[in-house]
């Protein structure tokens, strides 16, 4: 797995079809980025996600390469695609990270 940043290097830069700034915008990165990790995680169990996912957001943090603000948009773009048991874990995740 790439680090949290190479997935918007991945993104095409598109601008909102309907002149809206911003909301169109974001989502359409959103549904993206949903797409990149969906085939990036494919075929793994949810304990390998979830190690890689820690494994490569430690690194950045500890290199600067990783914000709480991209950590807090991973979340938000991660979490409508999960359950409650696993939105909570990952939250807590994400909280242990913007703590290193």
């Amino acid at each position: 797995m790439k680090d949290f940043k190479s997935y918007a290097s991945e993104q095409p830069d598109k601008k909102p079809a309907d002149g809206n700034s911003g909301q169109t915008g974001a989502y359409n990165n959103t549904v993206e980025l949903a797409k990149i990790l969906s085939k990036a995680m494919n075929g793994k169990s949810e304990s390998q996600i979830l190690h890689t996912i820690i494994t490569e957001a430690e690194r950045g943090k500890r290199e600067g390469t990783l914000t709480n603000q991209d950590l807090d948009n991973f979340y938000t773009a991660l979490s409508p695609l999960i359950d409650g048991i696993k939105k909570r874990k990952l939250k807590e995740v994400i909280t242990k990270l913007k703590n290193i």
